[in-house]
């Protein structure tokens, strides 16, 4: 039986990283099975219980993305793909009440909840499928770091639109301007959270998703956490999405139209899925900030083995 459950962990830890891009018919097209060029934690581990194993992704995305009349979004699908193939994923499916509808998603990052992240803000899915949910250190630090003195490309998101570590040009015209980390302009929301039925009541504390709203001009980045601006790759200039140390640490909308190809195949909501009975999450993924419908309870979190 110990061999058994050894058998997942062991095929992952032996498992070659693949990954391929290519360009065909006016899309990237990024082939992978999500097995990361970098260690990784330890799984399964004590608050996840899923164990790293290889999947079968094609991801694409258009080569000439083009800016959506209103933003997009992500719930349940992958938000973008890293260069390495490991999807980008920052919704989690721990639901206030078990009730996907109330709108009221818990945090992965929120430093209030542990979901067995490992150094690299990453975890797994049941499916085995390993994903970020924040800055990806490891494949960071394989591009040189960010103390090397560049804007880092991670990867793309599904609209096509690139996704950047969290240094950008001062001047996001002027390629010569000094790297600055980019600024959130998310806050915390004041006062308390709606209670009784319609609500978990207490402060807003950074929980859960709909603790924050967007407050423009408070920070660098515009709602969809990107803006227009040069970069390495794109000298002319792009718009393009940033990863930061906060919240909401990679987007929840697109800008664009997102590939299909995104949405998720199986094993489970976004985040991990419910792993084992007891836990307090159910299917799907909550609105992103200031588009879910208010109300919905907090509960604690959600018992050791998600």
């Amino acid at each position: 039986m110990l061999l058994f459950l050894l058998l997942p962990a062991l095929f992952a830890q032996n498992a070659v990283p693949q990954a391929t891009i290519r360009e065909e018919a006016g899309k990237r097209v990024i082939t992978s099975n999500g097995i990361a060029n970098h260690p990784t934690g330890d799984f399964p581990n004590a608050n996840n219980p899923n164990a790293i194993s290889p999947q079968n992704y094609e991801f694409r995305m258009i080569l000439t993305p083009k800016v959506s009349a209103k933003p997009t979004p992500s719930r349940r699908a992958f938000f973008g793909v890293a260069i390495n193939g490991v999807p980008f994923e920052p919704g989690t499916a721990e639901f206030w009440n078990r009730d996907p509808r109330s709108g009221w998603v818990a945090e992965a990052k929120s430093g209030q909840i542990n979901l067995g992240l490992d150094e690299h803000d990453a975890h797994v899915q049941p499916n085995g499928a390993y994903h970020y949910h924040g800055l990806p250190t490891g494949l960071i630090r394989q591009l040189g770091g960010e103390e090397a003195g560049k804007m880092l490309l991670l990867g793309w998101a599904a609209d096509g639109f690139p996704i950047y570590a969290s240094l950008g040009h001062s001047d996001p015209k002027d390629a010569t301007s000094p790297l600055v980390k980019m600024r959130s302009s998310y806050r915390l929301k004041e006062g308390n959270r709606p209670g009784g039925n319609r609500g978990p009541g207490g402060n807003y504390d950074g929980y859960y998703t709909e603790d924050y709203e967007y407050a423009a001009g408070t920070g660098d980045l515009d709602e969809c956490h990107g803006r227009f601006g040069v970069t390495p790759e794109y000298p002319e200039g792009i718009y393009h999405y940033y990863i930061t140390d906060e919240f909401p640490y990679m987007a929840r909308m697109w800008k664009g139209t997102p590939d299909t190809s995104f949405e998720k195949q199986g094993g489970g909501p976004p985040g991990g899925g419910p792993p084992r009975r007891g836990r307090r999450g159910g299917p799907g993924f909550g609105p992103p900030p200031g588009m879910g419908p208010p109300g919905g309870p907090r509960g604690g979190p959600p018992p050791p083995g998600f």
